[in-house]
């Protein structure tokens, strides 16, 4: 369903300020990810049955069985991304479209892939109007393909940054293929689609990768070839 009211108010600014306190009270330090998310009007986002809770540091549901994720989530993978000016990133899963507008904002030139037909449309159309409404400025336009995001984007490859935003059962040496030596890929991976850990992936050379393992967190699953079947 659309969204019949699309506006910004006082009060919605007023508690996504209230959100970034709680977001530095959680760890959350990187300045340019804080202000970014001040910017954007989350409560768009989501359906508007629940625009009164969309500042809560909460996930909630979206179309097609998936959610939006929690703000904290969000703002800790873009921070372990450490996103530069200009870097290519690539996105797997749109989804809402609330991240790929925040890495937008930070300056990359984002590459994103959706599943699922309804919302790889919705995404790119929501986006669009909230950043000419709001005059959110983002440098580069971003391009979206829907398919399966667990095969990466090879045509567009190699990426500064990979951020995967649904759990796989483990890392999909198909993406860790398409970084940048000196690239990073931030993923959840987990054998319980209830439970992942957070796991940085950086590519020191063509053959070689650190791991590094970081804190739990629990996502909806990552569907594909190189994924969940």
């Amino acid at each position: 369903m659309e969204r019949i009211i699309f506006e910004d108010t006082n009060k919605h600014k007023g508690q996504r300020n209230h959100l970034i306190d709680v977001l530095k009270s959680k760890g959350i330090k990187d300045s340019k990810v804080l202000e970014a998310i001040r910017s954007i009007p989350r409560h768009l986002f989501l359906p508007q049955d629940f625009e009164n809770h969309a500042y809560e540091d909460k996930a909630f549901p979206i179309d097609e069985g998936q959610t939006i994720s929690q703000p904290y989530t969000v703002a800790y993978q873009t921070q372990l991304l450490d996103i530069q000016k200009n870097e290519k990133v690539l996105e797997i899963g749109t989804g809402s479209g609330f991240q790929a507008l925040l890495i937008q904002l930070l300056g990359a030139q984002l590459f994103s892939i959706e599943r699922h037909q309804v919302l790889h449309l919705k995404a790119q159309k929501l986006i669009q109007k909230v950043c000419t409404q709001f005059q959110l400025k983002t440098e580069h336009k971003a391009q979206y393909i829907c398919g399966d995001g667990s095969k990466g984007w090879i045509q567009e490859a190699p990426f500064d940054k990979i951020i995967v935003t649904a759990a796989a059962p483990a890392i999909p040496k198909a993406l860790v293929n398409q970084l940048k030596t000196g690239g990073l890929l931030i993923i959840p991976v987990g054998g319980d689609l209830n439970l992942q850990k957070m796991i940085k992936i950086t590519k020191t050379s063509d053959k070689d990768f650190k791991h590094e393992i970081l804190d739990n967190f629990s996502f909806v699953p990552l569907l594909g070839e190189n994924g969940w079947k």
